[in-house]
């Protein structure tokens, strides 16, 4: 008894002379687009071919990058897989346009969207990571682990951990962006940041200057507090303490020789 032939379903039947149809079709606008350079053609292998290079950027899509940017990416890799594809190495165009769209994705990623510049293994690690997290986040229904995002990934805790923190670099933020403070007043991301305070500064000069005065007396303390701090004349300070004017001017510049003298100290003192 011969052996019966499987039967095929109708469905079956039809969906393999449509994939039929659109391999001779493709074959029919390369060849066209090879030898002519039939412009109609390379348009229409776009058309057909465009659903996948959006798939394929939806992927990477990222929750701060504007959609209309990232689906003009892949379309542009389409475009120089559809130009660089030979026709005669019989292999699908899906198999060579694919990694082509998906390297032209992670370049743009790589040197046009991190505000920082990382290395790129770095990058492509940290839009892994983020992918990754973001399943597992919908998968979860919360945050996940750290050490659920490594058993996912595939890679080390500690590399990990750096994508992570690489992830803060992708994007800047504005100093003008305004924000919502506790109280619900608008201020800006600038206005939160604080400012240079020179007072520490005069405080360290101050307790300085204050170890420098041990070197002198009380009584030249007191008249270069006078004549620095209070910016009296001579004649006033003479006429405070009771002596001659001649002898303030003494007094200061002793004073000042021995702080000179205590800060840089001869090399055989």
């Amino acid at each position: 008894m011969a052996a019966s032939r499987p039967v095929r379903s109708p469905g079956t039947v039809v969906a393999g002379c449509v994939r039929d149809r659109r391999a001779r079709e493709e074959r029919t606008l390369f060849a066209r687009l090879a030898t002519d350079g039939d412009p109609r053609a390379r348009e229409a292998l776009v058309q057909r071919f465009l659903p996948l290079a959006r798939s394929l950027a939806l992927r990477y899509q990222r929750a701060n990058e504007p959609l209309d940017d990232l689906l003009q990416v892949p379309s542009l890799g389409l475009i120089k897989a559809i130009d660089g594809f030979d026709a005669q190495r019989q292999i699908a165009f899906t198999a060579y346009a694919i990694p082509t769209i998906l390297g032209e994705i992670k370049r743009y990623f790589r040197d046009r969207t991190w505000a920082v510049r990382v290395p790129a293994q770095l990058q492509n690690l940290a839009l892994h990571v983020e992918r990754t997290a973001q399943e597992l986040t919908d998968e979860l229904r919360r945050q996940p682990k750290v050490r659920e995002i490594v058993a996912a990934v595939g890679a080390s805790e500690e590399d990990v951990l750096e994508a992570l923190q690489a992830s803060g670099a992708y994007r800047a933020l504005s100093l003008d962006e305004p924000r919502a403070d506790a109280d619900e007043n608008v201020v800006t991301l600038g206005d939160s940041i604080g400012v240079d305070d020179h007072g520490f500064g005069r405080v360290d000069g101050r307790e300085t200057f204050a170890a420098m005065l041990e070197a002198v007396t009380a009584r030249e303390r007191e008249v270069l507090r006078m004549r620095f701090e209070h910016d009296m004349a001579q004649a006033d300070i003479a006429a405070a303490i009771g002596v001659s004017q001649m002898h303030v001017s003494r007094i200061i510049r002793q004073a000042i020789g021995r702080i000179r003298h205590a800060t840089n100290p001869a090399p055989w003192d």
